[in-house]
């Protein structure tokens, strides 16, 4: 077996809400044999994976898979589970899988669920469908070793948010709030656009960096605290061996010496009590060292969360407690082996490392690894309390005394720290604590102040009770229940979707916000381009969506992107669905016009509960999706638009008092019950023609829909609309120049329902004859498809010129353009239709074939090159109406596109 291709779903997808692989698996030997045909497979691979029994299959419950494998299933779905078991060995969480036939006999797609917070360029999802690959073959051949993964388990931990990224990742998912990783760091982003916030660990987007710089420098610390009356131990800095050796004189054993810039207790020496000691101990940190009193007591940890106190814990450093029969190291490898305990910071506890620092402390105590303690009797391996040295904590938030909190409270504040743990060393934090006397030590104190403090030992604690920190950093960062989300329009369906996008842009920047907008040509910010590029996948919502200067977002969102990379988003306000025509088909396993309306579907499905699903009532394919179970349109704000009032479901829809968007007696008008508000006559909408792009006011009623469910003011959106220029602010789509007393008109149709749309104007306009065309298509379009357009053309234009795109799209070059000669001169053989080198010999040569008063219909791949070579041409822009007022050629046909589209391309 061998995987042929691997891309990730980054987000919700045609398979289910959750990022996903889609693994294209080739069983080449194995292609069309069952488990059944292998004598023992079942068992020998149960035997290599016993958890396998627990799989529930379709049967929806335990030893479904079993009944599946011992049954006769194929070698594809067999691979899939197998992929999930190994994940679940190492760790990883996941449960989804599928498996479905790519079209060709040995070759499936299979779906594996991945963690939400995956990193995308993990090479762990890889890892595994390789282990499943080779356990299956190995079984397959009589063997049942599984192959080490350990190195794939490794690599998971590593990639996984740790406990503190990951409590505040929980805690903003309850609250609704989107959230985003960066690669595999732990920067999230945690909401949208204006109301988006950054977290790294336990530090905000509004942590002071002087807060930070202050509580890393042990020295400076001290000083603030001190000149504020905190208590602190004494003692000072020490650059010197000579200056720690006076400090320690000064003080007296014992001390406590630490580099001045260290963390999590790393080079932390405790119970110095000599001048030798004193002298390693200043090497060992580092030998810029702060050596201070060592003050008496329980060590705390005190969590403070913009302004509140909202977690304690008492720190215990790493030990053993002897059982009289195991040895000090024996006991160390039992306390590791709790599955709560890893390397680091991946999990809620630390294992316990035995190193130099270790053994000096068990040679105080008398102990050897080799010793084996008395029952019950507790031998230390750590004298500091840190859990990244083994450490446990308990929790102590419910004692903690209000004058512990209060000073807490200043401590915070007095650093600038909206988040800091406050070590504190006290006899009992339950009891209060006496002023700083001046002249004398104190008995207990603040220690240290931590700027992005762990929050495992409130998470996880050995003893007590577990404090959702998490949530109270989530509740910091985005007060009164906030969701961190913005107002959010996500537009597809086949054709229209740019247009529709642009022109909601347009009507919503009105309302005062400012818009993000994605389309097939760039993202846009508040009317700029930022970005030019085909941005209708994830990656370019995910461009909009992070943009803090962004207040509402509109994207358009394609089928490419949502097949190859899943949704950009987890959730919309609106989704608009324009229609849905036969286009791509063959690409992607989608084969008909059903498969792109299930993968279109999404958008709808994504709406959220309460928010508004805008769809074309003309459709026949869009008005199915309101019976699909996971729209579930009961829950949304349904709102049709049509150029049909007399639709059945619009008819039914206005009978409930409902709202939908209508073309009525010329007027663009809102519906709702019984009432018609007029927007705007058909006659003025800019880009109709004068009533001559039907499709074009389609667009318009999507638009105004998706504008008023967002809030736009219907007065607001009428003289909006009735302002939109085209040629502005919707360029390449239906543009009207003129050359001399030619007509150009420049549009991106490229599939049978755009072009007959696009034509079917003209024809209103100017009248078949008078129509000449510059035509490429793309090459990935499959054969039928490119045929059915040139039938469209040829019935629709006088003259043609034929030339192919640049990128020919894994096609030969010139093979698109002459299947369409062929299949224009079978339709029509007296067609006049030439074949030209580029766009710049087709547009040239089909402005020489065009009349005073004809049409030029230019067909582009890319806009900005042929709109320069117009330019270079003398064209300039052009009106709503031809050059001239020449009425129709004598003899002119009628328009036959709207039959061929119904007949040869939606059948």
């Amino acid at each position: 077996m061998k995987i042929e291709s691997l891309r990730r779903l980054r987000g919700p997808n045609v398979y289910l809400s959750r990022p996903a692989v889609v693994a294209t698996l080739r069983l080449a030997d194995l292609t069309g044999r069952e488990t059944s045909d292998v004598t023992g497979f079942a068992e020998r691979l149960l035997r290599a994976l016993p958890g396998l029994t627990e799989h529930h299959c379709a049967a929806g419950a335990p030893g479904g898979f079993v009944s599946r494998l011992r049954g006769g299933t194929y070698f594809g779905h067999v691979t899939e589970h197998v992929c999930l078991e190994l994940s679940q060995l190492i760790g990883r969480d996941v449960s989804f899988g599928r498996t479905v036939s790519a079209g060709e006999p040995g070759l499936y797609h299979l779906i594996i669920e991945c963690p939400v917070d995956e990193p995308a360029s993990s090479s762990v999802p890889e890892g595994l469908l390789l282990a499943a690959i080779d356990l299956v073959e190995k079984v397959v051949g009589g063997v049942s070793d599984i192959s080490e993964i350990s190195h794939l388990a490794a690599t998971a931990e590593r990639e996984a948010t740790g406990p503190s990224t990951n409590a505040i990742i929980a805690a903003a998912r309850r609250r609704g709030i989107p959230v985003e990783r960066c690669a595999d760091l732990s920067l999230i982003r945690l909401g949208w656009g204006s109301r988006r916030r950054l977290a790294w660990a336990a530090m905000s987007d509004r942590t002071s960096a002087v807060g930070i710089d202050v509580a890393g420098d042990k020295e400076i610390t001290r000083r603030l605290l001190s000149d504020a009356g905190v208590p602190i131990p004494a003692g000072g800095a020490a650059r010197t061996a000579a200056a720690a050796a006076r400090l320690f004189a000064e003080l007296g054993g014992p001390v406590v010496v630490k580099p001045r810039q260290g963390r999590q207790g790393d080079r932390v020496t405790l119970s110095v009590s000599t001048g030798a000691e004193t002298a390693y101990a200043f090497t060992a940190a580092g030998q810029d060292v702060i050596v201070e009193r060592q003050l008496g007591g329980r060590d705390y940890r005190v969590l403070v969360v913009a302004g509140e106190v909202v977690a304690a814990a008492e720190r215990i450093a790493a030990h053993v407690v002897g059982d009289g029969r195991g040895t000090v190291a024996e006991l160390v490898d039992r306390v590791n082996s709790d599955p709560r305990r890893g390397t680091g910071h991946s999990r809620v506890l630390t294992r316990i490392t035995v190193d130099d620092a270790s053994m000096r402390v068990l040679e105080r105590q008398g102990v050897r690894l080799a010793t084996v303690p008395a029952n019950g009797r507790q031998v230390w391996l750590r004298e500091t309390t840190n859990l990244s040295t083994g450490g446990t904590s308990h929790d102590v938030t419910d004692r903690v005394h209000p004058d512990v909190a209060r000073l807490c409270l200043r401590v915070a504040a007095l650093v600038g720290l909206d988040i800091c743990g406050i070590d504190l060393r006290l006899p009992d934090i339950a009891e209060p604590l006496p002023p700083v006397v001046d002249g004398r030590e104190v008995a207990g104190g603040v220690i240290e102040v931590n700027a992005v403090p762990g929050l495992r030992m409130h998470l996880a604690p050995v003893r007590g009770r577990s404090r959702d920190v998490g949530d109270a950093i989530v509740r910091a960062m985005f007060p009164a229940g906030s969701d961190g989300r913005i107002p959010t329009v996500a537009i597809t369906g086949t054709n229209g979707k740019t247009t529709v996008a642009r022109l909601t842009a347009y009507l919503l920047a009105d309302t005062g916000l400012r818009i993000g907008l994605t389309t097939t040509d760039g993202v846009a910010v508040d009317g700029r381009t930022i970005y030019e590029a085909d941005a209708t996948g994830p990656l370019s919502a995910q461009m909009v969506l992070g943009d803090p200067g962004v207040q509402a977002a509109v994207l358009e969102t394609a089928r490419g992107g949502l097949v190859r990379r899943g949704l950009g988003y987890d959730w919309s306000d609106v989704g608009v669905i324009t229609n849905i025509t036969a286009d791509h088909l063959g690409q992607d396993g989608l084969d008909t016009v059903e498969d792109l309306a299930h993968v279109k579907a999404l958008v709808a499905e994504r709406v959220r509960d309460g928010g508004t699903l805008v769809l074309n009532a003309d459709d026949p394919w869009v008005r199915t999706l309101v019976d699909r179970p996971r729209v579930r349109a009961d829950r949304k704000r349904l709102v049709w638009f049509g150029l049909d009032p007399r639709q059945p479901v619009v008819v039914e829809h206005l009978a409930k008092g409902a709202t939908a968007y209508l073309l009525q007696d010329g007027w663009l008008v809102q519906a709702t019950g019984a009432r018609r508000t007029p927007l705007l006559r058909m006659a003025d909408l800019p880009g109709g023609f004068g009533g001559a792009a039907p499709h074009e006011a389609a667009n318009a009623l999507a638009a105004v829909a998706a504008a008023r469910a967002l809030g736009a003011g219907q007065e607001s959106v009428a003289s909006r609309l009735a302002d939109f220029d085209p040629a502005v602010d919707n360029p390449g789509r239906a543009t009207l120049l003129r050359v001399g007393d030619v007509s150009v008109f420049v549009d991106y149709a490229h599939n049978p329902a755009a072009l007959a749309a696009t034509l079917r104007t003209l024809h209103g306009l100017w009248g078949v004859e008078r129509c000449v065309i510059a035509l490429t298509l793309p090459g990935d379009r499959r054969d039928d498809l490119l045929s059915a357009c040139a039938q469209i053309v040829a019935d629709g234009v006088g003259r043609a010129v034929l030339y192919d795109d640049e990128d020919p799209r894994g096609r030969p070059p010139g093979e698109v353009s002459a299947l369409v000669e062929r299949e224009m001169r079978a339709r029509r053989p007296k067609l006049l239709a030439l074949r030209a080198d580029g766009y710049r010999e087709a547009v040239t040569e089909a402005l020489g074939l065009a009349r005073p008063g004809d049409v030029v219909l230019v067909i582009y791949e890319t806009l900005a090159p042929v709109l320069a070579l117009l330019a270079e041409l003398g064209a300039v822009r052009g009106t709503d109406m031809p050059v001239t007022a020449l009425p129709k050629a004598p003899g002119a046909m009628p328009s036959p596109v709207r039959d061929l589209a119904r007949g040869v391309l939606l059948g």
